[in-house]
């Protein structure tokens, strides 16, 4: 009996090959859909669960006071892990200080700018289970004199693993360092990435590895087993006094040490720091979205199915005669949306091996397919399961409840509720559709507007380079006249950071301010505002005809001097002292007027610009006009210092991309989806379109010879389809606009949502829906009416 009820699920497939490849495209694509983002979800959810210590290890956080609020900060500086391991005998078992950082690693006479290298403490391949391909975990990097690279970069300096093994690197021209280990390529999953790995005793006598107070390193902990986190961090505050609560009570700053799972370090949010970071509520949007998408699937298949009822009805009729029972009519039609299921699995599993490669490019890093085989051959054997007796169980128990004597005499009729029940489920279509239509233009508004928003400097013709090396860093020291000497180079200034790029956070003493204010800094030399192109609003700019300016003067932002009480005016003359920096006060003389520094989801906040020794950044201002002659110019004055670092730069407009890099691969992938949403949706208003022409050839023959035209006749077909789609609009717009009201509070700077976007959206969709089934309408209308008159 299987095998009869296979033969005629095949038959009927092959029968009826247009609804057939309407259905099997329609949910190919869907579950494509689906297997994109069970991929996504799978690979953001497994990060670092690889580890085989995973459970026990935390990373110790430190958190600060901040406006009230306290912000989490990764970074501690040497002298913790000992510490903990000491003052938490018994309690914490083993602890690890990584340090990420970069550069420039000589092997066989050929140097590379290495941007992934990690300083790790001996015990680095114990605690963590990154496996080697060569050397011991224990001992590889026991000897300062070691290094550990990946095997990609081991066969990038030496051609294999094997001929790598034992051979001598050096570190920025001078550390000379032993290969004594070969780890796998650290794979996606993984907060920390690494190319090469460097013992951190080379760097014991550095300052982030000796004095308490400074941000140097991660610190991760094993905590002893039967030991709690809480049993941990409730001792916390006691050890911050023993060590801190001197430096603390001088420096005006409340430490608080916590520590965090390291299964939760990826999806912690506002955490400034070097790793890797997702977003949970982008994997539950994804989420989301494919269950819509594959909904949207499901309601073709039965809207399709339920309306093929009427041409199987004398089978139906005839089985029913010949005593067929209604269980195995049931069972015959969903055995049918079972195997279409099937071979739709199969195609999507083809078209998901096709469109990898882009997806991997979009998410901006690789997924290995294999890699969750069987995580994805259950999920398939799932939405077999469930689409197909979800999408099938309905009209198959349409189709079984067919009365046989109406049947055979052809006179079967599906009801009003069944045309009712069409119409909703082609409501909750094209309303999906439309809710991420109307996202993605809402999203894509909200990012033009972000990307051309006047930001308060001059970030056109703008060259920055960071100063990764003591080569760039005396480059820029040593040879700034002659860069300014250069016709195409209108300013250059070095600072601790560019705007978009990361500011240091300070506390303050401030003249007639009873408390100590925590204020946004920024380090720079004196051209620092030429260079940016800001606006003096107050007072006077930084001067070299007033050389104490270098230790004694200070520029605020107009948002400082608001905070303080102080018009800009009133501002000037005024003192104000760093509690770390500063041996004396430092005088304002001048307000700028404010710029957008820190990204546009976050409010201007109170900048310090003062001329203290800290360089991170360096800036060139270009005269307008051949860019790339003029970074040539500038590349040849570099080459001529000798340096061994490459001259690397971007320019600052490029910023944009980088720091909403996440957004934009989300609005494009969200833009994909939905057109796929509306393309399914359209394939089963094909399919509607195709049947209701088909049941109304007689009606139409009628019409033609009592005169209707055929433009009266295509609005009569194409206006039963275009209400349930006005409907859909109705319904997906304040949906959509609530959805994305909530989506932009995340930006501080934010559009207006307006109600052109969601009339655009909307003549979108009647736009698709009408040309969709305007090809079928016309069609019924052109008909020869002799034609569809006659009698069969």
């Amino acid at each position: 009996m299987l095998t009869n009820y296979i033969k005629i699920a095949w038959r009927n497939l092959l029968r009826n090959k247009v609804f057939s490849i309407i259905n099997l495209l329609g949910l190919s694509t869907g579950i494509t859909v689906c297997l994109m983002i069970f991929l996504f979800i799978m690979n953001e959810f497994s990060v670092d669960n690889f580890h085989k210590n995973g459970k026990s290890i935390y990373r110790v956080m430190r958190g600060i006071d901040h406006e009230g609020k306290e912000v989490a900060v990764s970074y501690l500086s040497g002298p913790y892990a000992p510490a903990l391991l000491t003052d938490f005998k018994g309690q914490i078992a083993q602890a690890v200080r990584v340090n990420s950082t970069d550069a420039l690693v000589t092997a066989q006479d050929k140097s590379f700018h290495e941007r992934k290298i990690i300083d790790a403490d001996a015990n680095f391949f114990t605690l963590f289970s990154f496996p080697l391909l060569k050397g011991n975990p224990a001992t590889v990097l026991l000897e300062p004199a070691s290094v550990v690279l990946t095997e990609s970069t081991a066969k990038k300096y030496f051609g294999s693993i094997d001929d790598a093994m034992g051979k001598i690197v050096k570190v920025d021209k001078n550390l000379a360092l032993k290969v004594t280990g070969i780890a796998q390529d650290v794979p996606t999953n993984s907060h920390l990435d690494f190319d090469v790995v460097i013992p951190l005793a080379n760097y014991k006598d550095r300052a982030w590895m000796t004095g308490w107070i400074n941000n140097g390193l991660y610190t991760y902990v094993q905590l002893a087993p039967m030991v709690s986190e809480v049993q941990v961090e409730r001792n916390f505050p006691r050890f911050m006094d023993k060590h801190m609560g001197l430096i603390m009570k001088q420096a005006g700053y409340h430490f608080t040490l916590s520590l965090t799972p390291l299964q939760d370090i990826y999806f912690e949010q506002s955490v400034f720091d070097g790793a890797r970071h997702g977003d949970k509520r982008v994997v539950y949007i994804f989420l989301s979205i494919a269950i819509l998408i594959l909904l949207v699937a499901c309601i073709n298949f039965m809207n399709l199915s339920t309306v093929r009822a009427v041409e199987r009805s004398k089978e139906i009729g005839v089985r029913k005669v010949l005593g067929a029972i209604k269980s195995h009519l049931v069972w015959q039609f969903i055995g049918e949306s079972l195997l279409l299921s099937a071979f739709s699995c199969v195609l999507s599993l083809g078209l998901l091996a096709v469109f990898l490669p882009a997806y991997s490019q979009l998410l901006g890093y690789p997924l290995n397919l294999f890699a969750y085989a069987l995580p994805i051959g259950l999920f398939l054997i799932g939405i077999i399961v469930v689409a197909g007796f979800l999408s099938g169980s309905y009209p198959a128990f349409i189709l079984a409840a067919f009365s046989p004597i109406q049947a055979l005499k052809g006179k079967l009729r599906l009801g009003k509720g069944s045309v009712s029940l069409r119409q909703v489920l082609v409501v909750v279509q094209f309303s999906i559709s439309l809710v991420l239509i109307l996202g993605t233009a809402i999203g894509t508004q909200q990012m033009s507007y972000l990307k051309n928003k006047k930001l308060g400097y001059t970030k056109e013709q703008a060259l920055v380079v960071p100063i990764e090396s003591d080569d760039i860093y005396n480059f820029f020291l040593n040879h700034k006249p002659e860069l300014l000497a250069q016709s195409r180079v209108e300013a250059v200034s070095m600072m601790s950071g560019e705007p978009g790029g990361f500011f240091d956070g300070h506390m303050f003493d401030v003249e007639a301010q009873p408390n100590r204010w925590k204020f946004r800094t920024e380090f720079a030399d004196f051209d620092f505002v030429k260079t940016l192109g800001l606006t003096i609003i107050a007072g006077r700019d930084f001067s070299s005809q007033y050389p104490s300016d270098t230790t004694q003067a200070a520029l605020i932002n107009r948002t400082t001097a608001a905070r303080l009480g102080w018009t800009p005016k009133e501002a000037i003359g005024k003192w104000l002292k760093n509690t770390l920096r500063d041996s004396t006060n430092r005088t304002i003389i001048g307000v700028v007027e404010d710029f957008n520094f820190l990204s546009l989801k976050e409010a201007i906040e109170p900048l310090v610009i003062s001329p203290s020794n800290d360089r991170r950044a360096a800036l060139i201002k270009l005269v307008p006009g051949n860019l790339a002659a003029s970074v040539e110019t500038i590349q040849q004055l570099y080459a001529k210092t000798r340096p061994a670092y490459p001259f690397e730069y971007h320019f600052l407009d490029q910023q944009f991309d980088q720091m909403y890099q996440a957004d934009l691969r989300q609005q494009t992938i969200l833009g994909i989806f939905a057109g796929l949403a509306i393309f399914i949706a359209c394939l089963g208003l094909f399919g509607l379109a195709s049947f209701s022409a088909q049941q109304r050839t007689k009606e139409i023959g009628v019409r033609k010879v009592l005169g209707a035209s055929v433009g009266s006749i295509v609005g009569l077909l194409s206006g039963d389809f275009l209400k349930p789609v006005g409907i859909a609009i109705l319904i997906a717009s304040p949906i959509a606009w609530y959805v994305m009201d909530q989506w932009l509070q995340n930006f501080a700077y934010q559009v207006d949502i307006s109600w052109w976007v969601f009339a655009g959206a909307g003549l979108l969709a009647i736009g698709i829906a009408l040309l969709t089934v305007s090809y079928q309408s016309i069609k019924a209308a052109l008909m020869n009416p002799i034609k569809s008159l006659r009698s069969e």
